[in-house]
């Protein structure tokens, strides 16, 4: 394996693959929403290249997000967290079995091109295991990138962080030829999918005459979260002017959401750990509005077309909100934000600034077309 010190910073003439038919691999492994700001360089891939093989290297918890897309031919599953907890519990063997076939079935195919989107370490091995003749991504420069740049054959210099994520993944594929004036989702969605929402939304007596909000309260940074009571005020006000709520989340966020509904005066239905990640979407497709910290579901909303009002504190709308128009963003103008930062020693003021009746009425803005 190649040093750091041994990378190749130097600019390389960049080629360009013939219009044939081609393998390109996607090395995208997660979460939610990096997974998703990906999708419109795989659409843009596809249109380039109609008769290429395409496939996408992605972890299990954001699978989903890719299993059955259209532009793609095979999705290559990495279990990493389970070969990590197995070696944690001593299932040493297991792991490494797991593992090595994985290898196997990644080293089946020789690529003509491989793009590491992911840029870290836990993806850089991948890239240094695949078999491929350019191995693509950004070059020394980049936020968070670990030196996974020392994998790559092909380096492509670094642009600006303060660019949408989404958008930062096409000029990637732009550095190689490949451009597009289109950020297209496409989300993997059938109706299927929604079919089963229409029917847990049904059973849980949800009337579909009446505007339906969805809220997702619940993240993984505690610099991100909006207090328990605020959000079950919001979903009180929204329940006595006529509206349906329903709460979404993971298997994870049950007890959260949990503690906010017991606090509500009002009776909201929570479907969280209920869905898959394509169903929350077609959930998304269905409602008028999502009301959201800043965490993946929020950017699968807005990939499913969905009005998101986004509440954001310690991290940077302009890098990482929901894309696309229609969308509400709340933050409070203060020096610290944003920060970046998964704990906070100034008093979370940049959320704890976000109030109530500002939520509420951006949501009723939202809902009634109002700017």
């Amino acid at each position: 394996m190649p040093s750091c010190a041994s990378c190749g910073s130097k600019k390389k003439k960049t080629r360009r693959l013939d219009l044939g038919s081609v393998n390109i691999l996607i090395v995208k492994t997660s979460a939610i929403g990096d997974v998703i700001h990906t999708l419109p360089a795989l659409n843009a891939l596809r249109h380039k290249y109609p008769e290429a093989r395409i496939d996408w290297l992605v972890e299990e918890a954001a699978a989903d997000l890719v299993i059955g897309h259209k532009a793609l031919d095979t999705v290559l599953v990495s279990r990493r967290k389970a070969w990590v907890r197995d070696m944690k519990q001593g299932k040493v063997l297991a792991a490494w079995r797991g593992f090595a076939a994985f290898v196997k079935s990644l080293r089946d195919t020789e690529y003509d091109l491989l793009i590491d989107f992911q840029g870290l370490l836990k993806s850089g091995i991948f890239v240094w295991l695949a078999r491929a003749k350019r191995k693509v991504g950004f070059g020394k420069g980049m936020e968070h990138a670990e030196c996974s740049y020392i994998f790559l054959n092909e380096p492509i210099p670094p642009v600006n962080m303060d660019q949408h994520a989404a958008i930062r993944e096409l000029l990637l594929l732009k550095a190689i030829g490949v451009e597009s004036e289109e950020v297209v989702f496409d989300l993997p969605v059938g109706n299927e999918q929604r079919e089963k929402i229409e029917q847990l939304l049904e059973a849980e007596g949800i009337d579909p005459a009446k505007p339906l909000v969805a809220i997702n309260p619940m993240t993984t940074w505690e610099t991100k979260h909006w207090r328990n009571e605020r959000f079950a005020r919001v979903a009180d006000q929204l329940l006595d002017r006529g509206m349906a709520v329903v709460f979404s989340g993971g298997p994870q966020d049950l007890q959260g959401i949990e503690k906010i509904r017991a606090v509500m005066t009002g009776k909201a239905v929570s479907l969280a750990g209920k869905t898959t990640l394509k169903e929350l979407a077609a959930l998304y497709e269905r409602v008028g509005v999502l009301i959201t910290t800043d965490t993946g579901p929020m950017h699968l909303a807005a990939a499913a077309g969905a009005p998101v009002v986004a509440l954001f504190g310690p991290t940077a709308p302009w890098r990482t909100g929901p894309f696309g128009s229609g969308h509400k963003i709340l933050r409070a103008e203060i020096a610290c934000s944003p920060c970046l930062k998964k704990h906070c020693d100034c008093g979370h003021a940049c959320m704890e600034q976000i109030t109530v009746d500002q939520v509420v009425q951006v949501t009723l803005d939202v809902l009634t077309g109002r700017s």
